[in-house]
């Protein structure tokens, strides 16, 4: 009953977190979820695929394929400890356009640094839009004087910070997604975050 009323609070969490988990599934059941071809059958993306051959779903699709299960975990883990909290300050609406938009703005973002580079690569991941919503936290937290809930800005930042840390310091990381998510994740919240002030 404890767990059913918690789902309740934040049911978009845990929406998102089990669609990941069932698309890891059925990516698993039908090929492999490390098999480069099989991930882009199943959506991943791939900037000449979307640019040239004009398959701009897979900006979309590709948020919710993972390459391996501790990508899938890693992704899903930080979205629990921040979406769940996140959801419930901001609301269910708000919380799934930041995670969505959020998102797919630092995967488009990722695309054009990849065309000036020319550097292709088959992306996929979670981490962009799970990126986003560590942005909005952070945002809502200063603006909330530090705190949201049991988490101070200090956590969160210092979460960011090896998150980062570890996507710059690690091979075959899509960096440029995170942080446009992170940013994209603050410019949306302070679009929809607007806390009453108080009377005096």
């Amino acid at each position: 009953m404890i767990y059913m009323e918690e789902i309740k609070k934040e049911p978009v969490t845990v929406g998102l977190i089990l669609i990941n988990i069932i698309v890891f599934l059925a990516v698993e059941f039908t090929g492999s979820s490390q098999n480069t071809i099989h991930m882009l059958d199943c959506g991943a993306a791939y900037t000449p695929m979307i640019i040239e051959g004009g398959e701009y779903y897979r900006l979309f699709t590709c948020m919710f394929l993972h390459f391996g299960i501790e990508h899938l975990l890693n992704n899903m883990l930080v979205l629990f400890v921040l979406g769940s909290r996140l959801e419930r300050v901001i609301g269910k609406i708000k919380f799934l356009i930041i995670y969505l938009v959020g998102g797919l703005l630092g995967n488009v973002i990722s695309v054009l640094v990849e065309l000036k580079s020319m550097d292709f690569a088959v992306s996929a991941g979670a981490s962009g839009a799970v990126f986003a919503v560590m942005g909005a936290m952070i945002y809502i937290v200063v603006r909330n004087k530090g705190w949201l809930g049991d988490l101070s800005a200090r956590q969160i930042l210092v979460m960011a910070f090896f998150s980062l840390y570890y996507g710059f310091t690690s091979t075959g990381v899509d960096n440029t997604a995170h942080v446009a998510g992170l940013v994209c994740g603050m410019m949306i919240s302070i679009l929809l975050y607007h806390p009453r002030g108080r009377r005096i």
